[in-house]
Protein backbone atom coordinates (compact mmCIF):
# COMPACT_ATOMS: atom_id res chain seq x y z
CA UNK A 1 0.00 0.00 0.00
CA UNK A 2 2.85 2.51 -0.05
CA UNK A 3 2.22 5.22 -1.73
CA UNK A 4 2.35 9.10 -2.01
CA UNK A 5 6.02 9.25 -1.40
CA UNK A 6 7.51 12.22 -3.81
CA UNK A 7 4.16 12.86 -5.36
CA UNK A 8 3.13 13.95 -2.08
CA UNK A 9 4.81 17.29 -2.38
CA UNK A 10 2.84 17.84 -5.76
CA UNK A 11 -0.24 16.76 -4.90
CA UNK A 12 -2.12 19.48 -3.56
CA UNK A 13 -0.94 21.36 -6.47
CA UNK A 14 -2.37 19.01 -9.14
CA UNK A 15 -5.59 18.31 -6.83
CA UNK A 16 -6.69 22.17 -6.75
CA UNK A 17 -9.50 21.16 -8.80
CA UNK A 18 -11.02 18.60 -6.19
CA UNK A 19 -14.33 20.11 -4.84
CA UNK A 20 -13.17 19.90 -0.94
CA UNK A 21 -15.65 22.22 0.24
CA UNK A 22 -18.79 20.46 -1.61
CA UNK A 23 -16.86 17.30 -0.49
CA UNK A 24 -17.53 18.81 3.42
CA UNK A 25 -20.30 20.31 3.13
CA UNK A 26 -21.62 17.28 2.23
CA UNK A 27 -20.32 15.17 4.60
CA UNK A 28 -21.38 17.82 7.61
CA UNK A 29 -24.97 17.12 6.02
CA UNK A 30 -25.10 13.18 6.59
CA UNK A 31 -23.37 13.28 10.13
CA UNK A 32 -26.26 15.75 10.84
CA UNK A 33 -28.64 13.37 9.30
CA UNK A 34 -27.51 10.53 10.84
CA UNK A 35 -26.16 12.05 13.78
CA UNK A 36 -22.07 11.31 15.42
CA UNK A 37 -23.09 9.19 17.76
CA UNK A 38 -24.77 10.05 20.97
CA UNK A 39 -26.46 13.57 21.45
CA UNK A 40 -25.08 16.03 23.95
CA UNK A 41 -28.75 14.90 25.75
CA UNK A 42 -28.45 11.23 25.70
CA UNK A 43 -24.64 11.82 26.83
CA UNK A 44 -25.72 13.53 29.45
CA UNK A 45 -28.63 11.15 30.49
CA UNK A 46 -25.78 8.28 30.03
CA UNK A 47 -23.57 10.23 32.64
CA UNK A 48 -26.22 10.49 35.30
CA UNK A 49 -27.57 6.72 34.92
CA UNK A 50 -23.69 6.54 35.64
CA UNK A 51 -23.70 8.48 38.92
CA UNK A 52 -26.72 6.72 39.78
CA UNK A 53 -25.14 3.68 39.32
CA UNK A 54 -28.08 2.68 36.64
CA UNK A 55 -24.50 1.39 34.32
CA UNK A 56 -21.06 1.61 34.40
CA UNK A 57 -20.74 3.68 31.51
CA UNK A 58 -19.23 1.33 29.29
CA UNK A 59 -19.00 2.04 25.57
CA UNK A 60 -17.39 -0.17 22.93
CA UNK A 61 -13.45 -1.17 24.98
CA UNK A 62 -13.24 2.27 26.51
CA UNK A 63 -14.65 2.58 30.43
CA UNK A 64 -15.58 5.81 31.93
CA UNK A 65 -16.39 5.97 35.17
CA UNK A 66 -17.12 9.18 37.82
CA UNK A 67 -14.28 9.64 40.41
CA UNK A 68 -15.85 8.41 43.80
CA UNK A 69 -13.84 11.22 45.66
CA UNK A 70 -14.62 13.96 43.22
CA UNK A 71 -17.95 12.53 41.97
CA UNK A 72 -17.43 14.87 39.15
CA UNK A 73 -20.35 14.45 37.13
CA UNK A 74 -19.52 17.43 34.55
CA UNK A 75 -16.35 15.80 33.98
CA UNK A 76 -17.55 12.80 32.31
CA UNK A 77 -20.67 15.26 30.62
CA UNK A 78 -17.34 16.89 29.02
CA UNK A 79 -15.78 13.52 28.06
CA UNK A 80 -18.86 12.15 26.69
CA UNK A 81 -19.52 15.02 24.56
CA UNK A 82 -16.32 15.17 23.65
CA UNK A 83 -16.02 11.69 22.09
CA UNK A 84 -19.06 11.82 20.10
CA UNK A 85 -18.07 14.52 18.38
CA UNK A 86 -14.61 13.37 17.25
CA UNK A 87 -14.29 12.34 13.62
CA UNK A 88 -11.05 9.87 12.05
CA UNK A 89 -10.67 11.05 8.48
CA UNK A 90 -9.25 7.81 7.08
CA UNK A 91 -6.45 8.26 4.33
CA UNK A 92 -6.43 12.02 5.36
CA UNK A 93 -3.43 12.52 3.36
CA UNK A 94 -2.11 16.31 3.18
CA UNK A 95 -5.65 17.32 5.59
CA UNK A 96 -7.01 19.57 3.18
CA UNK A 97 -10.72 18.49 4.33
CA UNK A 98 -9.57 17.39 8.07
CA UNK A 99 -9.11 21.08 8.79
CA UNK A 100 -12.32 22.00 6.74
CA UNK A 101 -13.81 19.88 9.06
CA UNK A 102 -11.94 20.97 12.30
CA UNK A 103 -13.05 24.67 10.90
CA UNK A 104 -16.50 23.02 11.49
CA UNK A 105 -16.38 22.45 15.31
CA UNK A 106 -15.23 19.10 15.27
CA UNK A 107 -12.60 17.46 16.95
CA UNK A 108 -10.11 15.76 14.33
CA UNK A 109 -8.06 13.42 13.89
CA UNK A 110 -6.31 12.23 10.48
CA UNK A 111 -4.47 8.73 9.86
CA UNK A 112 -2.57 8.14 6.74
CA UNK A 113 0.16 5.64 5.76
CA UNK A 114 2.39 7.97 3.93
CA UNK A 115 4.67 10.22 5.96
CA UNK A 116 5.64 12.88 3.21
CA UNK A 117 1.88 13.18 3.29
CA UNK A 118 1.31 13.78 6.86
CA UNK A 119 4.20 16.56 6.99
CA UNK A 120 2.75 18.62 4.62
CA UNK A 121 -0.72 17.78 6.58
CA UNK A 122 0.86 19.28 9.94
CA UNK A 123 2.76 22.39 8.75
CA UNK A 124 -1.15 23.21 7.40
CA UNK A 125 -2.13 22.43 11.00
CA UNK A 126 1.06 24.71 11.94
CA UNK A 127 -0.10 27.66 10.05
CA UNK A 128 -3.94 27.43 10.72
CA UNK A 129 -3.52 26.44 14.12
CA UNK A 130 -6.12 23.85 14.43
CA UNK A 131 -6.17 21.32 16.74
CA UNK A 132 -5.75 18.24 14.68
CA UNK A 133 -4.44 14.67 15.92
CA UNK A 134 -2.36 13.35 12.85
CA UNK A 135 -1.17 9.56 13.48
CA UNK A 136 1.00 7.61 10.94
CA UNK A 137 -0.62 4.37 10.39
CA UNK A 138 -1.77 1.89 8.44
CA UNK A 139 -5.50 1.79 8.17
CA UNK A 140 -5.96 -2.24 8.30
CA UNK A 141 -4.13 -2.25 11.30
CA UNK A 142 -4.77 1.55 13.11
CA UNK A 143 -5.36 2.09 16.74
CA UNK A 144 -7.38 4.74 18.83
CA UNK A 145 -6.97 6.33 22.53
CA UNK A 146 -11.08 5.63 22.17
CA UNK A 147 -14.07 5.64 20.51
CA UNK A 148 -15.04 8.26 18.01
CA UNK A 149 -18.66 9.36 16.70
CA UNK A 150 -17.59 9.33 13.23
CA UNK A 151 -14.86 7.91 10.41
CA UNK A 152 -14.90 9.35 7.31
CA UNK A 153 -12.93 7.94 4.55
CA UNK A 154 -13.12 10.15 1.13
CA UNK A 155 -10.72 10.25 -2.39
CA UNK A 156 -10.86 6.57 -2.68
CA UNK A 157 -8.86 5.64 0.29
CA UNK A 158 -10.58 2.40 0.40
CA UNK A 159 -9.61 1.73 -2.84
CA UNK A 160 -5.76 1.25 -2.20
CA UNK A 161 -7.32 -2.11 -0.06
CA UNK A 162 -6.74 -4.51 -3.10
CA UNK A 163 -8.01 -7.55 -1.51
CA UNK A 164 -11.54 -8.19 0.17
CA UNK A 165 -9.95 -9.48 2.92
CA UNK A 166 -8.30 -5.70 3.81
CA UNK A 167 -11.53 -3.85 3.54
CA UNK A 168 -12.78 -6.09 6.03
CA UNK A 169 -10.34 -5.67 8.56
CA UNK A 170 -9.92 -2.39 7.96
CA UNK A 171 -14.59 -1.88 8.75
CA UNK A 172 -13.94 -3.89 11.78
CA UNK A 173 -11.75 -2.29 13.17
CA UNK A 174 -14.02 1.01 12.03
CA UNK A 175 -16.56 -0.62 13.72
CA UNK A 176 -14.55 -1.11 16.99
CA UNK A 177 -13.50 2.49 17.32
CA UNK A 178 -17.31 3.76 16.77
CA UNK A 179 -19.29 5.85 20.01
CA UNK A 180 -22.75 3.82 20.17
CA UNK A 181 -24.52 4.65 17.00
CA UNK A 182 -21.50 6.16 15.27
CA UNK A 183 -20.99 6.32 11.37
CA UNK A 184 -19.14 4.97 8.78
CA UNK A 185 -18.50 7.40 5.64
CA UNK A 186 -16.71 6.66 2.99
CA UNK A 187 -16.82 6.73 -1.32
CA UNK A 188 -15.17 4.26 -3.52
CA UNK A 189 -14.44 4.49 -7.20
CA UNK A 190 -16.52 1.68 -9.27
CA UNK A 191 -15.19 -1.20 -11.59
CA UNK A 192 -17.18 0.64 -14.28
CA UNK A 193 -14.45 3.97 -13.66
CA UNK A 194 -11.34 1.88 -13.57
CA UNK A 195 -12.36 -0.49 -16.74
CA UNK A 196 -14.30 1.61 -18.78
CA UNK A 197 -13.75 5.65 -18.09
CA UNK A 198 -9.93 5.66 -17.64
CA UNK A 199 -8.35 2.22 -18.35
CA UNK A 200 -5.21 2.52 -20.30
CA UNK A 201 -6.01 6.12 -20.45
CA UNK A 202 -3.15 8.56 -20.35
CA UNK A 203 -3.62 11.49 -18.54
CA UNK A 204 -1.26 14.68 -18.93
CA UNK A 205 -1.14 18.19 -17.30
CA UNK A 206 1.44 21.01 -17.99
CA UNK A 207 2.14 23.47 -15.13
CA UNK A 208 4.77 26.45 -15.02
CA UNK A 209 6.11 25.11 -11.25
CA UNK A 210 5.44 21.05 -12.39
CA UNK A 211 4.02 18.63 -14.96
CA UNK A 212 3.00 15.29 -14.55
CA UNK A 213 2.16 12.23 -16.83
CA UNK A 214 -0.30 9.88 -15.78
CA UNK A 215 -0.36 6.18 -17.56
CA UNK A 216 -3.21 4.06 -16.66
CA UNK A 217 -3.38 0.36 -17.15
CA UNK A 218 -6.17 -1.97 -16.29
CA UNK A 219 -6.12 -5.72 -15.20
CA UNK A 220 -9.23 -7.03 -16.28
CA UNK A 221 -8.85 -10.21 -13.80
CA UNK A 222 -7.70 -8.93 -10.37
CA UNK A 223 -9.69 -5.37 -11.54
CA UNK A 224 -7.10 -3.51 -10.45
CA UNK A 225 -5.86 0.12 -11.94
CA UNK A 226 -2.47 0.63 -12.04
CA UNK A 227 -1.17 4.27 -13.03
CA UNK A 228 2.18 4.83 -12.84
CA UNK A 229 2.70 8.61 -12.27
CA UNK A 230 6.14 10.65 -13.80
CA UNK A 231 6.76 14.18 -12.73
CA UNK A 232 8.60 17.22 -12.92
CA UNK A 233 9.28 19.67 -10.51
CA UNK A 234 11.11 22.48 -11.07
CA UNK A 235 14.17 23.25 -9.05
CA UNK A 236 13.70 26.39 -6.56
CA UNK A 237 15.40 29.22 -7.65
CA UNK A 238 15.55 27.62 -11.13
CA UNK A 239 13.93 28.90 -14.36
CA UNK A 240 15.07 25.52 -16.55
CA UNK A 241 16.40 22.74 -14.17
CA UNK A 242 13.82 20.37 -13.58
CA UNK A 243 13.67 16.94 -11.26
CA UNK A 244 11.86 14.16 -12.84
CA UNK A 245 10.54 11.00 -10.15
CA UNK A 246 8.16 8.34 -10.78
CA UNK A 247 5.87 6.48 -8.60
CA UNK A 248 3.25 3.38 -9.07
CA UNK A 249 -0.24 3.45 -7.31
CA UNK A 250 -2.24 0.04 -7.51
CA UNK A 251 -6.07 0.94 -6.78
CA UNK A 252 -8.78 -1.95 -7.22
CA UNK A 253 -12.56 -1.32 -8.20
CA UNK A 254 -15.79 -2.40 -6.70
CA UNK A 255 -19.18 -3.02 -6.87
CA UNK A 256 -21.30 -1.85 -4.13
CA UNK A 257 -22.75 -5.31 -4.13
CA UNK A 258 -18.94 -6.08 -2.42
CA UNK A 259 -19.19 -3.30 -0.13
CA UNK A 260 -22.12 -4.06 1.46
CA UNK A 261 -20.92 -7.84 2.27
CA UNK A 262 -18.00 -6.74 3.77
CA UNK A 263 -20.06 -4.02 5.90
CA UNK A 264 -22.04 -7.06 6.55
CA UNK A 265 -18.68 -9.38 7.76
CA UNK A 266 -17.28 -6.35 9.46
CA UNK A 267 -20.23 -5.73 12.05
CA UNK A 268 -21.49 -2.59 10.55
CA UNK A 269 -24.78 -1.84 9.34
CA UNK A 270 -25.23 -0.39 5.60
CA UNK A 271 -27.71 2.52 5.76
CA UNK A 272 -27.59 3.97 2.15
CA UNK A 273 -25.61 4.84 -0.87
CA UNK A 274 -25.38 7.41 -3.46
CA UNK A 275 -24.20 8.37 -6.55
CA UNK A 276 -20.85 10.92 -5.46
CA UNK A 277 -21.17 13.18 -8.64
CA UNK A 278 -25.16 13.35 -8.90
CA UNK A 279 -25.94 12.19 -5.13
CA UNK A 280 -28.43 10.31 -6.35
CA UNK A 281 -29.09 6.89 -6.91
CA UNK A 282 -26.42 4.30 -7.83
CA UNK A 283 -26.74 3.36 -11.62
CA UNK A 284 -24.90 0.96 -13.47
CA UNK A 285 -22.40 4.30 -14.52
CA UNK A 286 -22.05 5.12 -11.15
CA UNK A 287 -18.43 5.81 -10.88
CA UNK A 288 -17.89 6.79 -7.08
CA UNK A 289 -20.07 5.69 -4.90
CA UNK A 290 -20.50 7.29 -1.24
CA UNK A 291 -21.27 4.94 1.28
CA UNK A 292 -22.78 5.67 4.86
CA UNK A 293 -22.88 2.98 7.42
CA UNK A 294 -23.96 2.34 11.42
CA UNK A 295 -21.73 0.94 14.18
CA UNK A 296 -23.18 -2.33 14.74
CA UNK A 297 -23.15 -4.78 17.68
Amino acid sequence: MEAYTDFAQVYDTFMDDIPYEEWCSHLAALIEKYGAGESLADAVTRADDMKEGREDGRNGNRFLRIDEEKNDINVVKKNLHQECNTILDLGCGTGTLTEMLARRGYDMIGIDNSQEMLRIAMDKREKSGLDILYLLQDMRSFELYGTVGAVVSVCDSVNYLLEEEDVVQTFRLVNNYLFTEGIFIFDFNTVYKYETVIGDAVIAENRDECSFIWDNYYHEAEEINEYDLTVFVREDGEESLYRKFQESHYQRGYRLEQMQECLRRAGLVFLEAEDADTHGEVTDVSERIYVVARKGD
